[in-house]
């Protein structure tokens, strides 16, 4: 999917929300666990909720590799049911992979080929030659963890060399030498508030696919006031609060219950801009 129809699938459905599936067998409703693959089930009812509110999922690979070949399978069988069934929704790998050249080209292989997959989060700290593998597929997307929403992120991400230059600022600087805004995406936690601004002086026309909504406390109208271009150039995620919304067999009702609230806010705000 590239950069013009994915904004037209936003402007389509106005919204710009994504659905994360963290998937945690300890966290489903009790009753998925009599299926033979609760994971799965609990997903495919989730997706067929909340799909008319969204334009992405991003299932989280930790959730689904906690469970071994089991949870990958689960994983497979989500993306194959999406790409099957809402072939509208833009895929995001959440992987934070990124390694060696020739590993980071592996993994490259497993989303972008075995999977095809239309995104992934690569962590840029090994630098170029980790991230260029994941750029060689035509149509295909890397989203560069940027400036996170965890409490850790201050440990480096907001250093400053003896310039002034904060890290994340040198990531997004230099990151635009191996790509643009036509394959490259950048991560930037819904909790930054005002940094939006800062990011948006170097990387005006990237996309940035924002977590921390819903359960992180992160404020969508600060983020779109900050961090919104013309095109949106926003994918903002919600996961728990969404997905688990409720336990009882009603979960998938008030999932889409919840997505369809933040896509009426988000409907509200795309009338300033479109």
């Amino acid at each position: 999917m590239n950069k013009q129809e994915l904004f037209e699938n936003i402007k389509k459905k106005s919204s710009f929300l994504c659905v994360g599936l963290d998937t945690d067998i300890k966290k489903i409703p009790e009753h998925l666990l009599k299926e033979t693959d609760p994971v799965f089930a609990f997903n495919k009812a989730i997706i067929d909720a909340t799909a008319p509110f969204c334009i992405a999922y991003k299932p989280n690979l930790a959730f689904y590799e906690s469970m071994g070949v089991k949870g990958w399978i689960a994983f497979e069988k989500t993306v194959e049911y999406i790409k099957k069934n809402y072939p509208d929704q833009f895929i995001i790998a959440d992987a934070k992979r990124g390694d060696i050249g020739n590993t980071s080209a592996m993994y490259a292989r497993t989303f972008f080929e075995e999977l095809s997959i239309d995104a992934v989060t690569v962590a840029p700290y090994m630098g170029e030659d980790s991230v260029t593998p994941f750029l060689t597929y035509e149509g295909k997307w890397v989203i560069l963890l940027a400036l996170t929403s965890n409490k850790g992120s201050h440990d480096f991400q907001l250093t400053t060399d003896e310039s002034g230059e904060r890290l994340f600022e040198k990531v997004l600087r230099k990151s635009q030498e191996w790509a643009n805004d036509t394959n490259m995406m950048y991560v930037v936690g819904a909790t930054q508030g005002r940094m939006f601004e800062d990011i948006r002086k170097i990387a005006p026309k990237h996309f940035l696919l924002v977590p921390g909504i819903g359960a992180q406390g992160g404020s969508l109208e600060e983020v779109c006031r900050y961090g919104m271009t013309d095109e949106c150039g926003l994918i903002v995620n919600s996961s728990r609060a969404i997905i688990y919304a409720d336990k009882t067999e009603k979960f998938a009702e008030k999932a889409g219950e919840e997505a369809q609230k933040v896509q009426q806010q988000m409907s509200e705000i795309l009338k300033r801009i479109l």
